[in-house]
């Protein structure tokens, strides 16, 4: 007789799915998303970190371009970007009978390039646009932001309690359970130039950044020079 605990060892508990590139990327923009909103009113403890908070944002976004090109096998863009599978996965959904995915679901990966877009059109507003029109433009894209990351965490919970899987966790570990996923293999790495792609577009986008605005990464900058300006404005007005 076989012996049975030689013969379980020799399967995986979990396979690796998610990258340590892509998971620091998801949980950094998190935190990058959350410090914005946080500091968006000027009377907000954190206002000084506004506007640096949107440039390190725009710089994660970068290396999210990159990585979906040359990173791990479920962080490529090539890998859940299947926009001819959306019909099967919502049938499947609708006939509560959702299917597994080992990245991102098709829905999933459309979520991807509309939360890296939208922030993206947010970074541009704030840095480009002055003037009402351009600041409730930054607004409203901010606003619908919050929508699509309301919708997002929904439909984690309710995948992972569809499929009987922690997603979350699985961003966090980068790893699933193999028996969820029969026949299914560790994700290819991430591609051999990868690493310095990834660093020469962070420090690309950092370097562009401080060129649009030299106190990109300044927190207080700002609005230290919104007061001076401020005061300038109202010395003139005094001479007058």
């Amino acid at each position: 007789m076989p012996d049975q605990s030689i013969s379980a060892s020799s399967f995986p508990a979990t396979i690796r799915v998610w990258d340590l590139p892509v998971r620091l990327f998801h949980w950094l923009l998190v935190a990058t998303i959350l410090t914005a909103f946080l500091s968006s009113e000027e009377d907000s403890p954190l206002a000084r970190w506004h506007v640096p908070a949107g440039w390190v944002a725009a710089v994660l976004i970068a290396f999210r371009i990159v990585w979906g090109i040359v990173g791990g096998e479920h962080a490529r863009f090539v890998n859940f970007l299947k926009p001819g599978r959306i019909a099967h996965h919502l049938r499947g959904l609708l006939g509560g009978n959702p299917e597994r995915s080992v990245g991102h679901n098709v829905l999933g990966g459309l979520a991807v390039v509309a939360l890296l877009g939208t922030a993206g059109g947010i970074i541009y507003t704030g840095a480009t646009m002055r003037g009402e029109g351009g600041e409730d433009l930054h607004e409203t894209l901010a606003n619908i932001l919050i929508g699509l990351i309301a919708i997002h965490v929904l439909a984690v919970i309710a995948m992972s309690l569809l499929t009987r899987e922690n997603l979350v966790s699985a961003f966090i570990t980068g790893r699933k359970r193999a028996a969820l996923h029969p026949g299914v293999q560790d994700a290819q790495p991430p591609a051999t130039l990868a690493a310095p792609l990834a660093l020469l577009a962070i420090g690309g986008t950092a370097y562009g950044a401080t060129l649009v605005d030299p106190a990109a990464f300044t927190p207080g900058a700002h609005a230290e020079a919104g007061e001076r300006g401020g005061e300038a404005t109202k010395g003139e007005q005094d001479g007058d």
